[in-house]
Order: structure tokens, then C-alpha cells, then sequence
């Protein structure tokens, strides 16, 4: 038995196949940070902390003559998502039944998924973690919702990194409303403007709930790097003659090496306390 404990869930095996199958169908669908950022591990439960090869020095010595340096280490957060599902539908399931209401599993899985992102590109300062559009603020470039200017932002975009000595393939994450503004706008010649932004990157335009405008960022590696743990699971809490309470869970971390590597689009609002372009 592991920490997950679903032995002990009033749960069949075929159900447990329809809950890791709805949960697996919605993180493929909304987890898009592992899409564009290297990916680590996952490294198990019971790893803890990165180690960042650095040391500093402790003040107070062991004893006379001995220096003593503290290795530096960033530890992993744990997310957990926890929900309920009724037992009338999962012995549904076990009658042969093809349309069980899993729905809370999408939700729960949604939200993990989307969180993910956010921490990856916006950061999670209580569980010491920097975004990418936080350590690349130096330069961020002003959206609008204008989304036929939007080959020339991201044009411009490019132009930083190929600047500043960045390598590509590049690739763009979009938030819902840049998708949705790309994908819909079609300029007077009759060609979508997502088309045009596409023949500008040699890399993917990835739809990412939880990102706050766009990021364009450079996919040659070694850049921003993901840490998993335990990688997206689901365990059993409790039960009563009604619901089952399970949770899905992971525990991860995320460094940005090289903050040159990507370039911030922000909407005005977002953007005023930051650099432009």
C-alpha cells in the first residue's frame, strides 16, 4: 500500500480505470506549461528539494579553525486538489454503464493543471517559486486588443531574443484571450491572424489556461526547468454511504536559468510596471 492509499477506497477496479482515464483526457488537454519548458523527474514522493549547487556561509562556526557553509536547496511544493464522487454512480460503472458522472474529476483536474501553468509562468512567491514573466520583466511588450497588430508584437518579440543572442526554435504561450482574439480575427486579405503568428515562430503556439496575456520564449533548452516529484495522481481520503472523497495531487518546483530566454506580452494594465517594448 502507498501514500495514495486507494486500496482502501470503496472504489472497483474498472471505476478507478474510468477516474484515471476522465483525469488523464483533461491534463493532456490544459496542462500547457510542460509543453514549452524542460521537464525533470518525476523524481517520486519522497524527493523534497532541488539542490542549486550553491553554499553560503554559516556565521557561527562548529568549532575553532572549521568553516562551515550551508548547501542552498529549493524545496518542492505539494498541490492537492481534493473532491468527492457519488457511490450510486461509480456502481454504475461496475454495472457496465458508459456515461458515470465524473465530472468532478475534470474540474479537479482542471484546476490542478491550470495552476501548474500559473506557477510556471506567473510565479508562486509564498512557495518561493519565480515565473517566467516575472524574471523576464526587463523587456515585456504591450498588448491590445487590436489582434491584427499582432504579428508585429510578436515580431518584435523575436527580435529581443534574436538580439540578446537567444537561439530558437521560439514558441509562444497564449492565454485564453489572446487564443481566442487570434483565432477569430481575420484581417482584410482573408487570412487569420493566428495563421500569420504561426509562419513567424518555427516552434508551437500553445493554448494555456492560466496565462495572463502571452509569453514568447525560446525552446533550445536549458532555460526554465521543471521540477516533479510525484507527478499528478489521485489518492483516497474518505468515505461515507454516499460520496467517496479523493484528491489529485503532485509536488513540483520551477526555476528560471536564463530570464533572457523569453519575452513577456502583458495587457496595459499589467504591463505598467514593467519594461516595454
Amino acid at each position: 500500500m502507498n501514500h495514495l492509499l486507494r486500496d482502501l477506497a470503496p472504489i472497483s477496479a474498472a471505476a478507478w480505470r474510468e477516474i484515471d482515464d476522465e483525469a488523464t483526457k483533461t491534463l493532456k488537454l490544459t496542462l500547457a506549461a510542460r509543453k514549452l519548458v524542460d521537464f525533470v523527474g518525476p523524481k517520486g514522493w519522497d524527493y523534497s528539494a532541488v539542490g542549486l549547487g550553491r553554499a553560503k556561509p554559516i556565521e557561527t562556526p562548529p568549532a575553532k579553525g572549521v568553516e562551515a557553509h550551508m548547501r542552498q536547496v529549493k524545496p518542492l511544493v505539494e498541490l492537492r486538489v481534493p473532491f468527492e464522487l457519488s457511490r450510486a454512480e461509480l456502481d454504475t460503472i461496475a454495472r457496465g454503464a458508459k456515461d458515470a458522472d465524473l465530472q468532478p474529476v475534470v474540474e479537479a483536474a482542471r484546476t490542478i493543471a491550470i495552476t501548474e501553468n500559473q506557477i510556471v509562468f506567473h510565479g508562486y512567491p509564498a512557495g518561493d517559486i519565480q515565473g517566467i514573466a516575472q524574471a523576464a520583466h526587463k523587456v515585456t511588450v504591450t498588448l491590445t486588443d487590436d489582434f491584427e497588430r499582432y504579428p508585429v508584437m510578436v515580431g518584435s518579440a523575436l527580435s529581443v531574443l534574436r538580439n540578446g543572442g537567444i537561439a530558437g526554435p521560439y514558441a509562444i504561450a497564449l492565454g485564453p484571450r489572446c487564443y481566442v482574439g487570434l483565432t477569430e480575427t481575420v484581417t482584410s486579405g482573408g487570412y487569420r491572424v493566428y495563421d500569420h503568428v504561426r509562419r513567424l515562430l518555427d516552434g508551437p503556439i500553445v493554448w494555456s489556461l492560466g496565462v495572463d496575456g502571452a509569453v514568447v520564449l525560446s525552446l533550445r533548452g536549458g532555460d526554465f526547468e521543471l521540477t516533479v516529484g510525484q507527478d499528478l495522481s489521485i489518492g483516497y481520503l474518505d468515505h461515507d454511504s454516499k460520496t467517496v472523497q479523493l484528491y489529485i495531487q503532485e509536488s513540483l518546483t520551477f526555476q528560471v536559468l536564463d530570464a533572457d530566454a523569453a519575452v513577456p506580452m502583458a495587457y496595459e494594465s499589467a504591463a505598467s510596471s514593467q519594461g516595454s517594448a
